[in-house]
């Protein structure tokens, strides 16, 4: 269990963006008003920020100091979300290994949609002939559900493991998990195709729920 001191200590270093809900439109308005940081909230009063942003204000504050008004279940909290697979053969084939990772992706997206969780951490599991098993991750500056980018943080983990091979099991994984009903996916600054793919990956779902999971397949899932 992480302390209150280490929570604190995490968020005074963290970027506003680290915020569930806070997308572009929203960073830009805080940032005009000099607030970048989560220590740059630490400087005002819960009041101040509710009466100049409304219930995101009370939203952002309450979260930059570690509180979260969510209901606490008596059920195990879910955290994390993944799904491997193991070979029959040993693989060190770059596509095959790409097509089990688009489709593992697939998985792990679907069911944290189902859950309405979105995780700010991708993990690779990757187990060697030998047995000797890899585990990999890396940490998102936003929570993501979306199986475009785990599989695309999935797949730069593998690519440098290149050489590592050959493996019998490959497996993703979706950690740190936050709850995301009746929220959509945030907006990134760094990729400004993000809302053009977050799109046309719900359109997708909306096909494959009605159809079935067959209905759409990418090239790479054929592999």
């Amino acid at each position: 269990m992480i302390g209150r001191a280490e929570t604190d200590a995490f968020l005074e270093t963290q970027p506003i963006s680290i915020i569930w809900g806070v997308g572009v439109a929203m960073r830009e308005r805080l940032a005009r008003d000099g607030i970048r940081m989560i220590s740059d909230v630490r400087r005002y009063e819960e009041t101040d920020l509710l009466s100049r942003y409304g219930s995101m204000g009370s939203h952002i504050w309450r979260l930059s100091h570690g509180l979260d008004r969510r209901a606490v279940s008596n059920r195990e909290p879910v955290k994390s979300i993944s799904n491997e697979t193991t070979f029959n053969e040993d693989i060190d084939s770059s596509e095959l290994l790409d097509g089990y990772l688009w489709r593992l992706s697939v998985k792990v997206s679907d069911r944290a949609k189902a859950k309405d969780l979105a995780g700010y951490t991708v993990g690779l599991k990757l187990k060697r002939a030998n047995f000797k098993v890899l585990s990999r991750q890396v940490r998102l500056s936003s929570a993501t559900q979306m199986s475009d980018v785990i599989y695309g943080q999935a797949r730069a983990l593998l690519a440098r493991e290149r050489g590592a091979g050959p493996f019998r099991l490959i497996g993703v994984a979706l950690r740190q998990l936050v709850d995301v009903k009746g929220q959509e996916e945030p907006d990134d600054l760094l990729d400004p195709n993000a809302r053009k793919r977050f799109a046309a990956e719900r359109a997708a779902d909306s096909i494959r729920e009605r159809f079935g999971t067959e209905a759409i397949k990418k090239g790479r899932s054929l592999r």
